[in-house]
């Protein structure tokens, strides 16, 4: 008998990744499921990084790198670091892995001990918190609420921390939220972080781009906390390149470092072609993504019109990113006859059985009131499953 270890038997299965599995197992049974569960841009990668991708092949770009990262890549990621963010990180405070998730995975397993209290903003990302338990930390949450925009205070910071506490991670613009800090919020936090010296905190700007309001603000910023930041970010989302699979830090140099040595004995350094390709999305003017936002922004408005007219949900505007995170927690209690709507969860299993439209439930992100709904799908798609959303929810009484 095969007998797993604690470690993996304790983990639990990414709810977005369970979701879409669902959805393509019942899409092979003949049912016309519309899923709206993944993260994921409908947009193609775009062209001229494709076309650096098959010069690297034809460079023969295909042997063993550095660890952390070709060096002209960190040079590119330094200096888009600069251009758009106004943060100075060298060569050797860059580390390149095969997506944002292992950079978050390599900080935290070199930063925390069994014990050591990680504080974590609620709503969060899926996998922060399996992360955190892999490393033995122990997650402290902060909750928020749509009546805040989904987004702590520097004063709830400061309540959360204990001598125990070793890091923060959260995520601007948010998944699930779409919920963007701006400049003076994440001020109100520097000011906490900067009076809690021992504190790390982990900034995960992967939606950076997909931002409706302007300039991104990126915590590390704040000269006072600088040296107390990993910055994290990749090019899945913004330039449409999922499957690539490169995601990298800003750190101080002693934390790359540490991510090195832990990098190399886990996957050594990312696919030789998507770092090629991704030199050439990082040299880009990040203007040229105007187009993608703009339908993302349209997408965005678009479902916040449309549940803004179904009694019992209630919305707050997403600033980025390209989730809507509805309450419908006045739908708990309510039947269609057949079953009873005990939490989110359960509305998720009924809007997939009965709207075949495949939504994830908040308790994965920890807040248990609401649904997250990715609008990374074409206006025709969401407005044909938003409207099976809506005839199913009105069947609940």
């Amino acid at each position: 008998m095969i007998e797993l270890s604690d470690r993996i038997k304790s983990m639990e299965e990414s709810a977005t990744i369970a979701m879409s599995r669902k959805s393509r197992e019942l899409n092979a049974m003949g049912k016309d499921v519309i899923s709206l569960s993944l993260g994921e841009p409908d947009f193609n990668t775009p062209d001229f990084i494709k076309d650096a991708a098959k010069q690297g092949m034809d460079q023969n770009y295909t042997k063993y790198m550095a660890v952390p990262g070709y060096e002209d890549l960190r040079e590119s990621i330094s200096k888009k670091f600069l251009r758009d963010n106004k943060l100075i990180y060298s060569t050797d405070q860059i580390v390149v892995s095969t997506g944002a998730k292992q950079s978050i995975a390599n900080v935290v397993l070199t930063l925390i001990n069994p014990g050591d209290e990680v504080i974590i903003p609620c709503p969060y990302w899926v996998s922060y918190i399996e992360i955190v338990k892999l490393a033995g930390g122990v997650p402290i949450f902060v909750p928020s609420g749509i009546e805040n925009d989904f987004k702590i205070t520097g004063e709830q910071l400061q309540n959360a921390i204990t001598e125990k506490t070793k890091l923060m991670i959260f995520s601007t613009p948010c998944n699930p939220t779409g919920s963007v800090y701006s400049k003076n919020e994440l001020e109100g936090l520097a000011h906490v972080i900067e009076n809690n010296s021992s504190l790390m905190v982990i900034c995960d700007e992967i939606y950076e781009h997909i931002n409706f309001i302007g300039k991104h603000q990126s915590l590390a910023q704040f000269s006072n906390v600088y040296n107390q930041v990993i910055t994290v970010n990749g090019v899945s989302k913004a330039w449409a390149m999922t499957g690539w699979r490169l995601g990298y830090i800003g750190a101080p140099k002693e934390i790359a470092a540490a991510c090195t040595k832990m990098q190399g004995q886990f996957t050594s350094g990312t696919s030789s072609i998507s770092q090629r390709a991704a030199i050439a999305a990082m040299d880009a003017d990040p203007n040229v993504l105007q187009s993608m936002i703009q339908s993302f922004k349209s997408r965005r408005d678009l479902v916040l019109a449309k549940l803004s007219t179904m009694e019992g949900v209630k919305i707050n505007e997403p600033e980025g990113a390209f989730y809507v995170f509805p309450d419908i927690s006045s739908f708990f209690g309510k039947s269609d006859g057949n079953i009873i709507i005990k939490n989110a969860s359960d509305l998720c299993v009924y809007l997939l059985s009965e709207a075949l439209v495949a939504l994830v439930t908040g308790d994965a992100f920890g807040d248990p009131n609401c649904i997250r709904i990715s609008y990374a799908a074409s206006e025709e798609v969401l407005k044909k499953a938003l409207s099976r959303v809506e005839d199913a929810l009105l069947k609940l009484k």
